[in-house]
């Protein structure tokens, strides 16, 4: 009986689509607010179609924000310098509905509530995933999704194809053997919005040759198959084609559908939301579970109730291929990572303008100084308690 293939498929789109515009808008108001307080409570959404930008949400800050100038320089940041590529940085409307953060809420993670310290300002369940398939501890299919649109935005923007526009997307399907490890690349797909009158074979050709051959060179075969515009053409892209709003591309954020996802998005808030501080709390506890060589993949669950410091549950899977019980795994989540938001926020500085550079390519997996849940510190020492 032949074995059975084991495909594996993670997408990512470029900062000019539309629902991660909205996620660097949210990000870029996220850094203003805390660069100018660092204790702001930032929760903001922005929305966008056509030549408008939408901007909402609750914000508590002894800062002033310059929504509209933030939102403008953003966009021009990303491309959109015209009109006809969907949305154009110094016309488009910006329109601004934002309150104070709810004082009912504010109590539960200033420490003036009833538990008397940082608790989570909202229920719900965190994941965090590492696996030793790549060395960035991150699952293949995502690490090269991200790698061909930002490439496929560097190359827009130092202008080796000058035909290139902001929106695009790109999806890598991964070819397993039945031990799970990645042998192929057996689809490549790269969706870029491009000037008219290019005809699609000059796309495909400086797509493969420019963007796919660089990045996923080491992976492609004579089998692998090629979608490069599969429609024909994409000219028509950004808001102009399709609503963008912010928290739309939460797998895209994460681990690409391999691990689970909690269901919250990440940008726009600030660190007292567990949404975004406990994932990251999760990738550093699971990456660090990794490096050690306790185990080859892990996935840390953290829960939490609103205005409650401590998790409410904590669950560690590390698929079989951990070398310790998965109890004695959980001693050492309990006893060596922070857990509680304020000890997270702390431990991983957090409390710092950094949100904005998090907001396309992915929050996890990348080799940027700010990110310090990306630290293997800890494994060290999970290495000598385990025996490993």
């Amino acid at each position: 009986m032949s074995k059975r293939r084991i495909i594996i498929t993670s997408e990512s789109v470029t900062e000019g689509h539309p629902d991660k515009m909205c996620d660097l808008i949210s990000d870029a108001i996220l850094d203003e607010a805390i660069r100018q307080d660092k204790y702001s409570r930032v929760a903001i959404e922005t929305a966008t179609k056509n030549g408008g930008v939408m901007v909402f949400g609750e914000m508590t800050t002894r800062g002033y924000i310059d929504i509209p100038h933030v939102v403008r320089d953003t966009i021009k940041e990303i491309g959109y310098t015209r009109s006809d590529y969907g949305i154009e940085w110094e016309t488009c409307s910006v329109w601004v509905q934002i309150t104070e953060q709810s004082p009912d809420i504010d109590q539960g993670v200033s420490g003036k509530g009833a538990n008397r310290e940082i608790g989570a300002g909202d229920q719900g369940m965190m994941f965090g995933y590492a696996c030793s398939e790549t060395k960035e501890y991150m699952p293949l299919p995502i690490m090269l999704a991200h790698k061909l649109t930002k490439r496929l935005s560097e190359i827009r923007k130092n202008g080796s194809i000058n035909y290139l526009r902001p929106d695009g997307k790109s999806q890598v399907s991964i070819e397993y053997d039945e031990k799970g490890q990645p042998l192929r690349a057996d689809t490549i797909v790269v969706s870029t919005q491009h000037d008219p009158g290019v005809s699609h074979q000059r796309i495909r050709n400086d797509i493969i040759d420019k963007v796919i051959s660089p990045v996923c060179g080491e992976w492609i075969d004579d089998k692998t198959i090629y979608h490069i515009n599969p429609t024909g053409s994409f000219i028509r892209g950004g808001p102009y084609a399709d609503a963008g709003l912010t928290g739309r591309k939460i797998m895209v954020d994460t681990y690409g559908s391999v691990a689970r996802h909690g269901g919250g998005a990440f940008s726009g808030k600030d660190p007292t939301k567990v949404d975004r501080s406990a994932a990251y709390a999760a990738r550093y506890i699971a990456k660090n579970i990794v490096a050690s060589g306790i185990a080859d993949r892990c996935e840390i669950q953290l829960a939490y109730a609103i205005g409650i410091a401590e998790p409410v549950s904590i669950n560690v899977e590390c698929y079989n291929t951990n070398k310790i019980p998965l109890d004695d795994i959980e001693v050492y989540v309990r006893e060596f990572f922070p857990l509680k938001p304020g000890e997270i926020i702390e431990a991983l500085n957090l409390r710092r303008p950094i949100y904005k550079k998090t907001a396309a390519y992915g929050h996890f997996g990348r080799e940027e100084p700010d990110f310090s849940w990306e630290k293997t510190d800890k494994s060290k020492i999970l290495k000598k308690e385990s025996g490993v």
